[in-house]
């Protein structure tokens, strides 16, 4: 019957009278003639869940939160509604901070949130707890909870039981053997690395990358030798890393390979009074042992490459021995000849960072109220020296900058400032908006500004806020098209999404334990 369908019944003779019809007919046949398969065996129930129950008043805007993903993810978002989708954020860190637990009918409309923004997460699935692992072993929409979800994941076993940590190492899932590893790394570093050792020549290249950033809390010389070992590792990623943790550790072999080598390509000219750069003319095999490496992006030399990143991984206390005991902000207002200045001063921000070092993080930044980027080389970041500084300090300096400079560079700095923004910087934001407001700015250039300033000022500015939703009938001579009514809209809009989070957080205030 196949092949005469195939070949057409010109060409072969059918089996029987009609073709289609006896097919049809034995199809139903065979579809009713299955058998059910055996039925497969309920679920086991949820994990109970004895955290406090969320208010139902919070429950309810929760509930407000996910149903707005779809109208924020749409890209249509217009005018003075506030923007509750990315107020998921400070709800679940709210509710986590009070040790709550999701409610249930929310949490599948929970885990497909997480499923499309990873940033959400961790927290998703610490506010849902087991529950939230026992739904994704039943849907494979919610898979990534079964790996990602160390922060839910159950607890670690007792470190006191080395049989019990060693089974679990060995038969966890992934997020059960990282929150194992980085619980035995607090308690007991060197058996972090022991336990790390047992298994390591095994592990995939991206789980052998995840674990060395375990190590990063409670780094010391112990490590040394672990580390040493994987600058041989057979992927790049963990080579590059096993590196950066090393140059971490100023003590360690690498960074005084990597001093000896910067003595070799940096002095000081005492007769000029300024640095003198050498930059290497290869890039050899025991440079690319200790993790420099060898081809450079594009647009960049080789060079300059080669000599950012062993300028970036010696010790930064290499630099006043090297220059007759200089401070760090006497060294970075040195000259350096022959414009090595941008590539030097970069590497040395990459080091302030990377060692953690808060002197030289504050010589690299200068004054708040110094020259912006463009008055400095390119390859200093403000941003990533704020993140060495304690979170006030950094709060005060971007307030300064705001204050001195305006908005137009404020979007990175503000990123790396504490939520809530302290009452200082969140004045400077405030100042600097109603500024380029009365100034007829291009209001659409500060919209980042805006969505950071309503998640991260204090709702206390609210009333302060409400003056400058009102419309005038004033229109700066240079003013921008429109642009009245678009900075009322994103007042109002602010002022409102402050009000939103100040009664999220009342609704959370009381919450009852579960039976």
């Amino acid at each position: 019957m196949v092949a005469a369908a195939l070949l057409g019944s010109t060409r072969r003779t059918p089996p029987v009278p009609s073709l289609l019809d006896t097919a049809a007919a034995r199809t139903v046949a065979r579809r009713a003639g299955i058998r059910p398969a055996a039925a497969r065996p309920a679920p086991l129930p949820a994990p109970a869940d004895r955290r406090p129950q969320v208010p139902a008043a919070a429950r309810r805007r929760l509930a407000a939160l996910l149903a707005d993903r779809a109208v924020s993810g749409s890209g249509t978002r217009r005018g003075a509604a506030p923007d509750l989708a990315e107020l998921l954020p400070e709800w679940l860190e709210a509710a986590n901070a009070r040790g709550m637990q999701a409610p249930p009918e929310l949490l599948p409309a929970l885990l497909d949130a997480a499923r499309g923004r990873t940033d959400l997460r961790a927290a998703v699935l610490r506010l849902g707890g087991g529950r939230a692992l026992w739904l994704a072993r039943l849907s494979g929409e919610w898979r990534f909870a079964l790996r990602d979800g160390a922060a839910s994941s159950p607890g670690v076993p007792d470190l006191d039981d080395p049989p019990a940590v060693r089974a679990r190492w060995e038969e966890g899932l992934f997020a059960e053997r990282i929150a194992l590893l980085t619980a035995v790394r607090r308690r007991l570093p060197a058996a972090a690395i022991a336990l790390l050792a047992t298994s390591w020549p095994q592990e995939k290249a991206e789980d052998r990358l995840a674990f060395l950033d375990t190590l990063r809390e409670g780094l010391s010389g112990d490590d040394e030798p672990f580390l040493e070992a994987a600058l041989a590792d057979r992927s790049r990623n963990v080579r590059a890393t096993a590196a950066e943790l090393l140059t971490a550790m100023p003590h360690s072999a690498l960074a005084a390979r990597m001093a000896a080598r910067a003595r070799s390509h940096v002095v000081l000219d005492r007769t000029e009074r300024q640095i003198v750069v050498e930059a290497p003319h290869e890039c050899d095999a025991e440079m690319q042992h200790d993790g420099i490496l060898p081809k450079p992006p594009s647009g960049t030399g080789e060079r300059s490459w080669w000599l950012g990143q062993l300028a970036a991984a010696a010790p930064l206390a290499l630099w006043p021995e090297l220059f007759e005991g200089r401070t760090p902000t006497e060294i970075v207002a040195l000259p350096v000849a022959d414009g090595w200045r941008p590539d030097l001063h970069a590497a040395w921000c990459r080091a302030a960072t990377r060692q953690h070092d808060a002197e030289w993080a504050r010589a690299l930044l200068g004054p708040a109220t110094g020259p912006t980027d463009g008055g400095q080389p390119p390859g200093r970041d403000p941003a990533r020296l704020l993140t060495v500084l304690p979170s006030r300090e950094r709060a005060r300096w971007v307030a300064g900058a705001i204050d001195t400079h305006g908005l137009s560079e404020a979007f990175r700095l503000l990123g790396v400032c504490a939520v809530p923004w302290t009452e200082r910087l969140g004045r400077a934001v405030v100042d600097a908006l109603e500024i380029a407001r009365d100034g007829g700015s291009y209001p659409w250039s500060f919209s980042g500004v805006m969505g950071l300033a309503e998640r991260s000022l204090a709702p206390a500015h609210a009333e302060r806020l409400e003056l400058l939703t009102r419309i005038t009938d004033e229109t700066p001579p240079d003013g921008s098209p429109g642009a009245v009514g678009y900075w009322s809209e994103a007042f109002q809009r602010l002022v409102s999404t402050l009000r939103i989070r100040a009664a999220m957080t009342a609704e959370l205030a009381g919450a009852t334990p579960t039976a």
